[in-house]
């Protein structure tokens, strides 16, 4: 079955108060934000014990350091800055579990789809920590062939509750419809990438408007 992960130990409301484990239970792997959008210790580790409690594959979910703006905010910043604070965030997370995936969050993320630049900045910051990990990006984009060359497993995905543009690229937040909030939508998406086989991982964002009843339609619709 194809892999479905869920970006989580974001709210400090939703990891605490049950809504995030909730989730667990349609998803086959999770990536927890390490400091550098969103999380601290505390949430790391409440976020690993939820996701090994539910058998859950547990990944790590670095950022640009800027959690003012969640981490989706575009920067400019040298590459040895980006390699330095993904390594920091994928260290704190492999010193409370080891991570068996890396998925960059939000702005930097999106950067590496389309600049080799910042893709490159982000597996040597993995590297420094470890090459034995897979390295997740957007299918279909320069960043897997960035990581493919540096000597890494990648893992493509594709996003469930978000709308493409017609170049293959997210629509931005920023613009209306950019969300797929209705859940037979975003199951229906799934099913289309699953069929399509461009991508080995379907995202669901934990912050997503609903995201259980997402979470669970999509699972529901690849199960059959």
């Amino acid at each position: 079955m194809i892999d479905i992960n869920c970006d989580m130990g974001e709210i400090p409301d939703d990891i605490y108060g049950g809504a995030q484990e909730a989730l667990l239970p349609y998803v086959t792997s999770v990536n927890i934000a390490c400091g550098g959008h969103a999380g601290d210790e505390r949430s790391m580790r409440t976020t690993v014990e939820q996701a090994l409690r539910h058998k859950v594959s547990v990944g790590a979910h670095p950022s640009y350091v800027d959690i003012a703006n969640f981490g989706r905010t575009e920067l400019n910043l040298p590459s040895e800055q980006i390699s330095q604070d993904v390594f920091r965030q994928v260290r704190a997370l492999a010193a409370i579990h080891r991570p068996s995936h890396v998925k960059p969050h939000g702005a930097l993320y999106n950067q590496a789809a389309r600049d080799a630049r910042v893709a490159q900045a982000i597996a040597e910051g993995v590297a420094r920590w470890s090459k034995d990990v897979v390295l997740m990006g957007l299918a279909g984009s320069l960043s897997l062939e960035v990581y493919q060359s540096a000597g890494f497993r990648t893992l493509a995905e594709a996003f469930a509750d978000r709308r493409y543009e017609a170049d293959g690229s997210l629509r931005s937040r920023k613009l209306p419809g950019a969300l797929i909030e209705d859940p037979q939508q975003a199951a229906a998406q799934a099913v289309e990438i699953a069929r399509s086989g461009k991508a080995q991982s379907i995202c669901i964002h934990g912050d997503t408007p609903g995201a259980v009843n997402i979470a669970r339609a999509v699972r529901e619709a690849l199960s059959r």
